[in-house]
């Protein structure tokens, strides 16, 4: 393939980093238990349209200035952080039922909701630009390096096998739903747990050194 040197060792890096948990697969898998298969699959949409964006600006070379330029990565660090924070305070305040019987009027109100929060958990995690940033390089013969074309290439590789397996999440994790949309206890305490795993997510983000 023109441009890429090891896509198979590529690709195996890519699933090995898809199946390793994230900000982006507890989303995925709450909202899925939470709320049903439609809101993981639009979660899932929201995450892959983030990893997008990601994906052009590496492959355009503005995402260079994370790596170089301290402030601005700690501006998307704190920024990343403050929103999965924000998400989780939410939750724990929140009265509503955290599973949604009102199928109809659901589908209608929240789903557009759901893609946007997790369209930006993805993007203000400055750490998904710095792994396509990173790995990507690795693969791409030196003469290319200021070609786009092979880092789209290798993007778009990583965002379907990532997308497939995502929506494995999804699907696996909403099974679970019916079960627990007759128990409210149950609803509860998971709102609960969700919103301090959102929020210690956060906290990690900011504390963990770069």
């Amino acid at each position: 393939m023109d441009g890429i040197e090891n896509y198979l060792g590529f690709l195996l890096a890519g699933i090995i980093m898809n199946l390793t948990p994230g900000a982006d697969s507890i989303y995925i898998i709450t909202r899925s238990i939470a709320q049903g298969k439609k809101a993981g699959i639009y979660s899932v949409l929201g995450i892959g349209s983030g990893a997008i964006i990601h994906i052009i600006l590496a492959a355009f070379g503005l995402s260079v200035l994370l790596a170089k330029s301290i402030v601005f990565f700690n501006i998307v660090k704190w920024t990343g952080a403050a929103y999965l924070i924000y998400l989780g305070i939410k939750m724990l305040i929140d009265k509503s039922h955290l599973f949604d019987n009102e199928k109809t009027e659901f589908e209608k109100t929240n789903l557009w909701k759901i893609y946007r929060q997790g369209f930006w958990t993805n993007v203000l995690n400055p750490k998904v630009a710095l792994f396509f940033l990173s790995l990507l390089p690795q693969f791409i013969k030196p003469e290319y390096a200021n070609n786009a074309v092979p880092f789209l290439i290798l993007g778009g590789t990583f965002l379907f096998t990532g997308t497939i397996w995502c929506l494995f999440l999804a699907l696996s994790a909403s099974f679970m739903t019916n079960t627990l949309r007759k128990n409210n206890s149950i609803g509860k305490i998971m709102k609960k747990v969700s919103g301090y795993i959102f929020i210690g997510l956060g906290l990690q983000l900011l504390i963990k050194k770069n």
